[in-house]
């Protein structure tokens, strides 16, 4: 019996038929992770989030715990060498501020003769986590509760910007998030009324949209947040301006919904789900939104660091939030004084933070377009 070698399969030919049988969902997460910039953006982005959400955790220091000692602090340099030699666990020197008597400048220096070791799981300013329940377990820290940890240095009152730019991130980074999910559902519902049903529909859809396009931004925002009763709460003034920010941002996503609902509803695969008896519910949801799925992300993620910058704008003019309210733009309009700025430039730090964010927001924008439509080349 003569036996015969199974043919030889080339590794170019098993590549190429593993991808012509993989599903959808594979081709897309591919596609992902070939574009490695979008991949450490959305990284970076879990993590800022994750920060948001465990603030209080994360922040090694009550960040509305002021002391005049620590006026404009510089950042505090982590050191793992001493002069005994090299140390594992990180520390950082006390500081000492003297006036400068030509300046009349608080000068600080490093004491090196007083060393916090940094720590894990330390104990520290008391904090009330959610909302919910009490405690003072921070996720690192040093034990001398006399002494602060400044790794970013300090503001006008001495308060921790490391801590306050953690806590800003959750303000920050919900309301852009909380926005565009408002601004998707109007979008995609009455875009896609107006454009699949056309009609007098179409038309009333479309003159409000040109109404809310039509009526400038910052007059509005200059009503609105004088229209804003002065007895609201935080939360309240909070929640009113992601509602003002949604409402104005909704109308180009539902133009651009409009748009592809008109391209797609004479389309053979729309008019063969009509003759099969499918509702307009599903034709709607089953078939024309998942066929400009890259679109949304596009727009999606274009919107919510538009979002963070109109919060950020409305808080740097004073329309916002307001302190003691903690948000990225808050903490700039702190930063308003040039003599402050010139003195402290970490004071911009929370610029930076939005900078970095709204990078990850595009980059990340960019790999999920393309993995959402797998098939383009």
């Amino acid at each position: 019996m003569v036996s015969v070698a199974p043919p030889i399969v080339r590794p170019e030919a098993r590549a190429e038929e593993k991808v012509y049988t993989a599903s959808q969902w594979e081709l897309m997460r591919w596609r992902l992770f070939k574009h490695k910039l979008a991949v450490v953006s959305l990284a970076l982005l879990a993590c800022f989030y994750i920060i948001a959400i465990f603030c209080e955790f994360i922040a090694p220091n009550d960040p509305h715990r002021q002391e005049g000692r620590y006026h404009l602090s510089p950042p505090q340099k982590i050191h793992f060498v001493d002069e005994t030699g090299f140390h594992l666990r990180p520390f950082v020197y006390g500081t000492k501020g003297k006036r400068d008597p030509v300046t009349l400048r608080m000068v600080y220096e490093e004491e090196r003769t007083v060393k916090h070791p940094i720590r894990f799981l330390q104990r520290g300013d008391g904090y009330r986590m959610w909302g919910v329940w009490r405690t003072d377990l921070h996720l690192f820290g040093i034990e001398d509760q006399d002494a602060r940890l400044l790794l970013l240095g300090a503001d006008t009152l001495g308060r921790d910007m490391l801590s306050r730019i953690i806590y800003g991130a959750r303000l920050s980074l919900s309301i852009g998030f909380v926005g565009v999910m408002i601004s998707l559902i109007l979008g995609i519902v009455l875009g896609g009324i107006s454009g699949y049903f056309g009609g007098a529909i179409d038309m009333i859809i479309q003159r409000i949209i040109e109404l809310l396009q039509a009526i400038p931004g910052i007059p509005l925002w200059l009503t609105l947040a004088a229209a804003m009763p002065r007895e609201w709460s935080n939360i309240q003034v909070y929640f009113a301006i992601t509602v003002i920010l949604a409402i104005q941002g909704w109308t180009g996503l539902a133009r651009a919904v409009r748009g592809k609902f008109l391209a797609l509803r004479e389309e053979e695969f729309v008019l063969a789900a009509k003759f099969l008896g499918a509702s307009e519910m599903r034709i709607v949801l089953r078939h024309m939104v998942p066929s400009f799925t890259s679109h949304l992300i596009a727009v999606l993620t274009l919107r919510v660091p538009g979002m963070i910058l109109a919060e950020t704008s409305l808080s740097f003019l004073g329309l916002g939030l307001q302190a003691p309210v903690i948000s990225w733009g808050v903490l700039l309009s702190g930063a308003q004084n040039i003599v402050a700025v010139a003195q402290a430039p970490w004071l911009l730090l929370p610029g930076a933070a939005i900078v970095v964010t709204v990078l990850a927001f595009n980059f990340a924008g960019d790999g999920l377009r393309d993995a959402a439509d797998p098939y383009a080349q």
